[in-house]
């Protein structure tokens, strides 16, 4: 594997990585309702998730999904359950100027645990991202040289970029939050809940590649 390579690879990774998904679209409210040291978190549990997922991938985990209609099945809805709720929870919110007010008033918060097992929770449980990684990682990995060291180089290049998106994602609604009224803050929260619907109702209707 060479320099070109990983070039080549970083920059397919930053295309689809910087296309909202449900992981950025988590740190971005996480980062307008706790701020950028607790979105962090969230960011830490979507990056741990990268490498679960290449790790599964590398071991036959994405071939299993591809073949197996049942098992595709149980990550796909698992999947669409849980970004459903994370949706409601958002439209239901009252407002993230009201829950940043309320936490830092009454020393209530979220817990890093709970922060950092939904971007976790979301990342491992959609079965696109094992289908992604199990198409386009062999087309980066040299069959005739050991494939571990190649398969953690690509991993580290995808959990940085990754990481770097959803900073910036975070950082946007940190900034963002602090110029709107609340009014503003309640429709971001509801922005960002009906996105996650709108994956969930996606991700509920993908399919296999038969």
């Amino acid at each position: 594997m060479t320099g070109l390579t990983i070039l080549a690879f970083a920059l397919v990774a930053f295309i689809g990585i910087a296309t909202p998904g449900p992981t950025v679209l988590l740190a971005l409210t996480n980062g307008s309702r706790y701020g950028l040291r607790i979105a962090t978190l969230g960011m830490a549990g979507a990056v741990i998730s990268d490498f679960v997922l290449i790790g599964a991938v590398a071991l036959g985990l994405g071939a299993l999904l591809a073949a197996s209609e049942f098992w595709f099945a149980v990550v796909k809805w698992i999947g669409v359950g849980y970004l459903t709720f994370l949706g409601v929870m958002l439209l239901h919110s009252k407002g993230t100027l009201d829950v940043t007010n309320a936490s830092a008033e009454n020393g209530i918060g979220p817990s890093s645990h709970s922060v950092f097992l939904k971007s976790f929770l979301i990342a491992i449980t959609n079965p696109k991202g094992y289908l992604f990684f199990s198409a386009f990682l062999p087309q980066f990995v040299v069959l005739d040289q050991p494939q571990l060291p190649q398969y953690l180089a690509l991993a580290f290049t995808f959990a940085l970029i990754d990481f770097i998106v959803m900073f910036s994602y975070a950082l946007l609604g940190s900034r963002a939050v602090k110029l709107l009224k609340k009014s503003g803050a309640l429709w971001l929260d509801r922005i960002c809940g009906g996105a996650l619907l709108a994956l969930a109702g996606s991700l509920a209707f993908y399919r296999r590649a038969s």
